[in-house]
């Protein structure tokens, strides 16, 4: 028997099987195939009174009459007023009416300029789970009422789900306004609205005690950004998104650090006047053209991905850039330098633009994941009347750099430096206000000429008085030690701890991690435990107690230096 339907679906197959339409992921084609290879009728009215009426009118004799209203058609087919006509009860399924979207929006049948110039269009992005309710219907509907592809490539992304992975639903009482994510919502309001115009009314009391145990003082206010970039950076193609909204809480922390690092920025450049082209890369210093070098590896990173739309990368390159590299190092490297009265002012002036020159790039490299940040940021940093707004710019340039191998690590080899110090003060309880000499052991060349090089930004963050090179077979002080490379880092104790006393307090500190340890590794080896309790509390026990154990093996690792020495 042949079906309706297979004169439409076979040109629409064709079209995706010869590479006219592409599906991103490409397997999504599958499920594509899958559907219209063993297509159905579709009836194309439904009962619920959802969507357009159709436009069917019925006499006293069941005869049938279409038309756009029931005036139009008495007069179109001489029907009398004192003929009764009833209108169909049915409606249009809301797919059917969805298939004509991409040409009936634009003005179609009519041949305006919006359907002529935006037709077809680039890409469609919709979910998995509509690929054959709308997806493939408005291939089908394109191809025979326009005579082309409504468009080119079809973008799936996977589903929002609650954070245990839940479809939301309003019988499951689990839904969540993005609207309420961005502006915030008290607990009464949020139940009132999961237990409004409920399908089961039986499920109301359920849904309240949960919703007052997961929301004890309902949502606060995280705005749109902090959601945007979220839903970005868990867009892992075709997969479905656990919406946790503490993952929502960290995006809105990387735009305050975003707004927090502006303002540094203009605190330390008000005295200048910004050149949007940035200075030939000859005189920038090293930290200069290292972050320009990171920069232009993110921007690589980011442009790549926003072509394969790997949405997750790009976002997840712009935070790591933003929030380690500018934030965490350079900002902090570029106030040492500014603040260094060995440096002349025309190198500080150099530094201050690239301050706002990476800054600016990196608010257009952003701006399509977070724009209301951005633009607001960007205004305040451009001069408004030359450019009017952020979404006129064009998507950052590289910066033409010449840096080198050693260049780069020079500064991994000053991160590593800082990093370790930083670390051992945590460790040894030694306050960051409190200056400390380091001695360096077993140095070669090399690191004796980054160690010129850097060693007044090393001083100034890792809170140093000195840094001194150890000669071969020169006595060492009781000291902490880090490995730097091949060469060692010593942090002489004597004077800045009690040893006794901070023995005591790591040994203590031992005792107590030991417990946990064992608390933690009889409840993964109880049976009854494992074969009953979810799979995300046994993995996040499996991740504590490994997080115990690399404790435990740093303090024992503390305790031996100490008693050592």
């Amino acid at each position: 028997m042949v079906r309706q339907n297979e004169p439409l679906a076979e040109p629409a197959i064709r079209a995706v099987k010869e590479g006219d339409i592409k599906f991103v992921p490409e397997n999504w084609s599958k499920t594509y195939f899958e559907w219209m290879e063993n297509i159905q009728d579709w009836c194309i009215s439904r009962q619920l009174w959802w969507g357009h009426r159709i436009p069917a009118w019925y006499d006293e004799d069941n005869n049938v009459y279409v038309g756009t209203n029931e005036e139009e058609i008495r007069d179109k087919n001489n029907i009398s007023s004192s003929t009764q006509l009833k209108q169909d009860e049915d409606v249009l399924d809301t797919w059917f009416s969805s298939a004509l979207w991409p040409f009936s929006s634009l003005g179609w049948p009519k041949k305006t300029y919006d359907l002529e110039t935006f037709y077809p269009t680039s890409v469609l992005v919709t979910g998995f789970d509509i690929i054959f309710f709308w997806v493939s219907r408005m291939i089908m509907m394109g191809i025979k009422f326009m005579g082309e592809i409504p468009f080119n490539e079809i973008y799936i992304h996977g589903l929002i789900r609650d954070k245990n992975g839940q479809k939301m639903s309003k019988s499951k009482g689990n839904i969540l306004d993005p609207i309420d994510l961005i502006d915030g919502i008290d607990l009464d309001s949020l139940v009132e609205k999961r237990t409004q115009g409920l399908m089961q009314p039986e499920m109301a009391d359920r849904i309240i005690k949960e919703t007052k145990k997961e929301f004890p003082n309902g949502i606060p206010e995280f705005g749109t950004d902090a959601l945007r970039f979220t839903f970005a950076i868990l867009a892992t193609t075709g997969r479905d998104i656990r919406l946790d909204l503490n993952r929502v809480e960290g995006y809105r922390n990387f735009c305050n650090k975003l707004w927090n690092a502006t303002r540094f920025v203009k605190m330390n450049t008000s005295d200048m006047v910004f050149k949007k082209e940035s200075t030939d890369s000859k005189d920038l210093n090293l930290i200069d053209k290292w972050i320009q070098s990171r920069l232009n590896d993110t921007l690589d990173t980011v442009e790549h991905n926003f072509n394969a739309y790997r949405l997750d990368r790009a976002a997840k390159a712009l935070y790591e850039f933003i929030w380690n590299d500018y934030c965490d190092w350079y900002l902090e490297l570029s106030k040492s330098f500014l603040n260094d009265p060995g440096q002349s002012e025309e190198e500080k002036l150099v530094t201050k633009n690239n301050l706002i020159s990476v800054l600016e790039k990196s608010l257009r490299a952003l701006h399509p994941i977070i724009p209301f940040i951005t633009e607001e940021i960007w205004q305040s940093l451009i001069d408004s009347n030359a450019s009017k707004s952020i979404m006129m710019q064009s998507f950052p340039e590289k910066y033409d750099l010449k840096i080198t191998k050693t260049d780069n690590e020079s500064i991994e080899w000053l991160q590593s430096f800082v990093t370790n110090v930083r670390q051992i003060r945590s460790e040894m309880n030694i306050s960051p206000k409190v200056k400390i000499d380091v001695l360096l052991e077993e140095t070669n060349t090399e690191d004796i000429e980054i160690l010129d090089q850097t060693s007044s930004l090393i001083k100034d963050l890792a809170s140093l008085n000195d840094i001194k090179v150890l000669k071969k077979k020169e006595d060492t002080p009781i000291s902490a030690i880090a490995l730097l490379g091949k060469s060692k880092i010593l942090i002489p104790l004597e004077g800045i701890i009690d040893i006794d006393e901070e023995t005591k307090r790591l040994k203590k500190k031992f005792d107590k991690n030991s417990s946990e340890v064992n608390s933690v590794k009889n409840r993964l080896t109880n049976k009854d435990f494992i074969n009953k309790a979810p799979k995300e509390v046994v993995e996040e026990l499996k991740n504590k107690l490994e997080k115990l154990e690399f404790d435990q093996e740093k303090i024992e690792e503390q305790i031996r230096m100490l008693s050592s020495n």
